[in-house]
């Protein structure tokens, strides 16, 4: 579960990792009083899950109220999925770092990156010239120690007259990440100001969606999604990927997923969203028809292969969905597994071929979406 912004600054704020002075409002109506608390200049930021803000035009200066109401109105009107606005006091900035830190897989320790230019581009120094970034990996037993955030700090030639500070910052950015059983912590910029002192200009945290239940201060909103078709199966439980193609896939596991879409993109199709229709979802026919009619898709495709996650229940659930919801597009369907014979009969009553072998399923949705290997 991805924060927003103004809620990892609240957490920052907790443990005492400075932040800039602040209001968040969720409608143009508090812009007025507002910024009378912040004063000016200050500086709008949309509150939304996506990079690129500033270039998007969702983050604006303002120096009086006529510019604040003018583009509090403008960024409302334009940022899709907004919890709100953010006002912040506008700091003057010397120079921009950059510091996170995620969990590393292959050493099953917590990663500590940090570089010395931070800001919008981080994503272009990663790509390019990957050796302006430092590392280093924090036994979780142990946990981190005063030396190896030191350590980082001199490799991207801070001042020695910020390294107290550094450590602090860094030191108490591990306990937001160990704290809030996070996937990521990210401060982006860490300002260093015209005063020389160390500020989070912007945040971001990621928690592990299998521990938000001992998280109930943070409660899923529409905003955290990007479409309705997300909010409706996070809400369900149901993993759901969005894509930009033709193809709905309803597929039952990960490996089985993977190889679907492979052959989708290889037999020159493309595949608009991905949903798990396996493990403990494979009762759940209707609601995962309803989320994908929540997609513009030319064509749904349906692989499972079910032992304990049965084909007939599947195939009778399909069924019942479509009768009921009546949907726009064709369905393709290869379902396989324990009682595969009766599920075939139930898919035939409503005129869909059942086939037996995916990559024959995979071309014929390929055909009716429109698409055709060349």
């Amino acid at each position: 579960m991805k924060l927003f912004e103004y809620q990892a600054k609240e957490l920052f704020e907790q443990i005492q990792i400075p932040v800039p002075n602040r209001r968040f409002i969720e409608d143009p109506d508090g812009i007025g009083e507002a910024t009378n608390r912040i004063g000016f200049p200050c500086v709008l930021k949309a509150q939304v899950l996506q990079g690129g803000r500033g270039k998007a035009g969702l983050i604006k200066f303002v120096s009086n109220m006529d510019e604040a109401y003018s583009q509090a109105d403008a960024i409302f009107s334009k940022a899709q999925n907004m919890s709100g606005l953010l006002i912040e006091e506008a700091v003057q900035i010397e120079k921009e770092l950059y510091v996170s830190i995620t969990a590393d897989p292959v050493t099953g320790t917590a990663m500590m990156m940090a570089c010395s230019e931070g800001g919008m581009d981080i994503e272009e120094i990663a790509k390019n010239i990957p050796e302006k970034i430092h590392k280093i990996n924090i036994d979780l037993s142990e946990g981190i120690q005063t030396y190896q955030v030191r350590g980082l700090l001199y490799d991207i030639g801070i001042d020695d007259k910020l390294i107290g500070s550094g450590t602090k910052i860094l030191m108490d950015l591990y306990q937001v990440f160990r704290n809030n059983e996070a996937e990521l912590v990210e401060i982006n910029p860490l300002i260093v100001t015209k005063d020389e002192k160390l500020i989070a200009g912007d945040g971001k945290i990621s928690i592990d969606d299998n521990a938000i239940f001992r998280h109930a201060q943070f409660k899923v909103t529409r905003a955290y999604y990007e479409n309705e078709a997300e909010y409706d199966a996070a809400e369900e439980g149901i993993p759901y990927i969005q894509f930009d193609g033709d193809i709905g896939l309803m597929c039952a596991g990960a490996g089985l997923t993977n190889t679907v879409f492979d052959l989708v993109n290889d037999y020159g199709g493309t595949v608009a969203n991905y949903l798990e229709f396996g493990g403990p979802n494979y009762h759940k026919a209707k609601k995962a028809m309803e989320i994908m009619m929540k997609n513009d898709i030319k064509v749904l495709l349906i692989v499972t292969f079910g032992t304990i996650a049965r084909a007939d229940v599947m195939a009778k659930g399909i069924v019942e969905a479509i009768k009921e919801l009546q949907p726009p597009f064709p369905i393709v369907a290869a379902i396989r597994g324990t009682g595969e014979e009766q599920a075939h009969e139930l898919l035939r009553s409503m005129e869909i071929e059942p086939l037996i072998d995916t990559e024959q399923a995979v071309m014929k949705a390929i055909a009716l979406s429109g698409g055709v290997k060349q």
